[in-house]
C-alpha cells in the first residue's frame, strides 16, 4: 500500500497547495490533490503524474462534512493515510463597519470550520495507519488581529487554536499536529493576477516563493519523533516583523 498525501485547498499550479502535492509526491508519496474546482486538482495531478509522481484528483468543499468524510474514505482506499495538509482559506480587507454575519460566518466555516471537519474525517484514518502528520496552514493573522480583518483573524486564531489542542490530544498517540505561520505575501496566481505591481516592487526575494515554502512543510512531516515542531513560521527576508 502507497503512502498517501492529503492536500486540501488546491488551486492554481502556482499556488501553495500545488506547491505541496508536488513536494510530498517527490518525496515517494501518492498525492490526492483536493479542491473545490475539478479542472484544477485535475491539472495539479496530471502534472505530477506526468513528472513521474503518482496523484489522483478528488473535490469537495471543506465547510461540508460529508464530503470531508467522502475525500478521506476515497484517501484511505488508495493506501495509508500518512499526511494531511489543511491549506484552504482566503482573504479580504473588509472595514468592521462593513463586514455583515454572512461575510464574517463565510470566512469562519473555510477558514476555521473546515479545520476541523478535515481533522474528525483525517484522524481515525491516520491512527489507523500508526500515525503521521496533519499541518495546518495559519498566517500572521493567526497570531495577531489587524484593523480591516477582523474576519480573517477572528477565523485563523481559532484554527491555531484547534491545532493546538489536537497536538496535545494525539501527538502521544503518534500524530504529528503542525500548525505553519505563514508572515507575508506568496507569490501565487491569486496575488500575482490582482496585485503584481505589488509583487515586483518588492524586488527579488521579496514575496514567499510557495515551492520553497513547500520544503518547510515537508521538513516538518519528516522529523523524528524525538524532536518534532508544532508551530513554525514563514516570510521573506525583507518582511518587516
Amino acid at each position: 500500500m502507497a503512502d498517501i498525501a492529503v492536500v486540501v485547498g488546491v488551486g492554481a499550479s502556482n499556488g501553495l497547495g500545488a506547491a505541496l502535492c508536488r513536494r510530498f509526491a517527490k518525496g515517494g508519496m501518492k498525492v490526492v490533490v483536493a479542491g473545490r474546482t475539478q479542472e484544477k486538482i485535475d491539472a495539479i495531478a496530471q502534472e505530477i503524474v506526468d513528472a513521474g509522481g503518482a496523484a489522483v484528483a478528488k473535490a469537495g468543499d471543506v465547510t461540508k462534512a460529508a464530503d470531508m468524510n467522502a475525500l478521506f474514505d476515497f484517501a484511505a482506499g488508495e493506501g495509508d493515510v500518512k499526511a494531511v495538509l489543511y491549506n484552504a482559506g482566503n482573504n479580504a480587507l473588509i472595514p468592521f463597519a462593513d463586514l455583515t454575519e454572512e461575510v464574517f460566518e463565510e470566512f469562519w466555516r473555510v477558514g476555521c470550520l473546515g479545520g476541523f471537519l478535515t481533522a474528525k474525517a483525517a484522524v481515525p484514518k491516520l491512527l489507523a495507519g500508526g500515525g503521521g502528520s496533519l499541518i495546518f496552514t495559519g498566517a500572521s493573522a493567526s497570531l495577531r488581529g489587524r484593523a480591516n480583518f477582523a474576519h480573517f483573524a477572528s477565523a485563523k486564531a481559532g484554527l491555531r487554536n484547534l491545532a493546538q489542542a489536537l497536538a496535545r490530544e494525539y501527538g502521544p498517540e503518534g500524530l504529528h499536529v503542525g500548525h505553519v505561520v505563514v508572515d507575508g505575501v506568496i507569490d501565487g496566481e491569486r496575488v500575482r493576477t490582482r496585485f503584481g505591481e505589488y509583487l515586483d516592487a518588492l524586488g527579488e526575494d521579496g514575496a514567499l516563493d510557495p515551492d520553497a515554502m513547500a520544503e518547510a512543510f515537508w521538513a516538518m512531516h519528516t522529523q523524528p519523533r524525538n524532536a518534532w515542531t508544532h508551530e513554525l513560521d514563514l516570510r521573506p527576508f525583507k518582511e518587516t516583523w
